[in-house]
């Protein structure tokens, strides 16, 4: 009964995979792999992705270093226009990808089928992820206890507002003061009026994954977890939720991308709270932009699992070798550089070069706050009911207790369905 729910819970991120940074730029050589050779005998690894045009660029020339440097190791990459479908077919016959990158909500779905390799039992534990990578990215490809991927970058929102209507000063300096921010919000109102510190698509309601920073930052721990226990009738929940009655004074009539997009641009909002893929139309426009962390964002992972049938073929080795490479610290600033994403490997991301990128800098500031996007098989029950719940709170429907109650009263039928 998982099947009916696998399609809901991998939308966002897949739809966010697709999204472009910015422009590639020149950046160093990726790094030749420094250990032995892992391979003796020559194999052809099969990866299946969904990287395109000039982002897959900088990731083809890390896969063509690794092939210089490895004579024997083939890596041939495929994009499958449907994987779900496609995994479903290929692996039983044997025929499946060596290395899978996909997004970590994808994770304990494909565990619970048997389609990727638990990578503890090919030598990689904690204590490697930890010191490797973000605290948010190690944590998102853990589920049930065992590591399914490793982590290659990630995303998700923060504030970003126009210099020519606000600054810094007009913002917390503690990201989770949520008292300091209605303060801040209401401030600018009374000083500018008709217009508003800050335009945020998900606080109307049914946009679960742009309102999380609130709730998140209250300290609601995540909306499901990997039992499928809910956490929207908490006291954390209900401040959160009585926080959005207040700040409704202060913010616009209607919200959405849209909306946001068009109110930032033209002055009217100091600030849209949103991703990476909202840059490129800001640059457009000419805005000068700044970007502040506010809150526990949800931190999409872009991730490389291992594929069940490599480790029935004996390749499983060798492809824990690639992707412990293409995740290095050199690799992944030279992918960072080129495309503007924001490494999962730490070094990377804390380098000076990456750093002097203002929007790797001011959404990796933001993210290593968040909290990793739900990889558990429970995951899609959240997304219709948080968001039925904050609109319910936002337009007064119902009270805020009784809106987040029905909210886990819904999580808990979907997950009780989904078992």
């Amino acid at each position: 009964m998982l099947k009916k729910f696998w399609t809901l819970f991998s939308v966002l991120l897949i739809a966010a995979m697709a999204l472009a940074a910015c422009a590639p730029a020149a950046t160093e050589a990726p790094a030749a792999p420094t250990e032995a050779p892992v391979v003796a005998e020559p194999v052809t690894l099969k990866v299946w992705h969904q990287w395109d045009g000039a982002y897959l660029t900088a990731i083809q020339a890390v896969f063509d270093a690794y092939m210089a440097a490895n004579p024997n190791v083939t890596i041939v990459l495929e994009k499958p226009e449907n994987v779900t479908d496609a995994l479903k077919v290929a692996i039983p016959a044997g025929e499946g990808p060596d290395i899978l990158g996909w997004a970590n909500d994808q994770i304990g779905g494909l565990a619970l089928q048997g389609y990727i390799a638990d990578l503890g039992t090919l030598g990689v534990d904690q204590a490697f992820l930890d010191a490797t990578y973000t605290a948010p990215a190690a944590k998102g490809v853990v589920w049930s206890g065992k590591i399914w991927a490793l982590p290659e970058s990630v995303e998700g929102i923060a504030i970003v507002y126009n210099k020519a209507v606000a600054s810094e000063a007009d913002f917390p300096s503690d990201p989770m003061n949520f008292d300091d921010l209605l303060a801040k919000a209401q401030a600018y109102s009374e000083k500018n009026a008709g217009k508003y510190l800050l335009c945020n698509q998900g606080m109307p309601g049914g946009d679960a994954y742009h309102i999380a920073p609130i709730y998140f930052g209250f300290g609601v721990p995540t909306y499901v977890d990997d039992a499928g226990v809910a956490y929207m009738n908490t006291p954390e929940a209900v401040k959160a939720g009585e926080w959005l009655t207040q700040f409704k004074a202060f913010a616009p009539a209607e919200m959405s991308h849209e909306i946001c997009k068009t109110m930032i641009t033209e002055g009217n909002a100091a600030a849209w709270w949103t991703g990476p893929w909202a840059i490129a139309d800001l640059e457009a426009a000419g805005i000068d932009y700044g970007i502040l962390p506010m809150g526990k964002p949800f931190v999409g992972i872009k991730t490389l699992m291992i594929g069940k049938n490599a480790v029935d073929r004996g390749t499983a080795a060798a492809a824990l070798d690639v992707i412990k490479f293409f995740t290095n610290t050199e690799n992944e600033k030279a992918m960072a550089l080129a495309n503007k994403t924001i490494p999962a490997n730490k070094a990377a991301q804390e380098d000076a070069a990456v750093q002097a990128l203002s929007t790797i800098k001011g959404f990796g500031a933001s993210l290593a706050l968040g909290i990793p996007m739900a990889n558990t098989p429970f995951a899609g029950a959240q997304w219709g009911p948080v968001g039925d719940a904050t609109a319910a709170i936002w337009t007064g429907s119902q009270t805020v207790a009784d809106a987040l109650a029905a909210a886990q009263k819904a999580i808990d039928e979907a997950v009780a369905g989904m078992k």
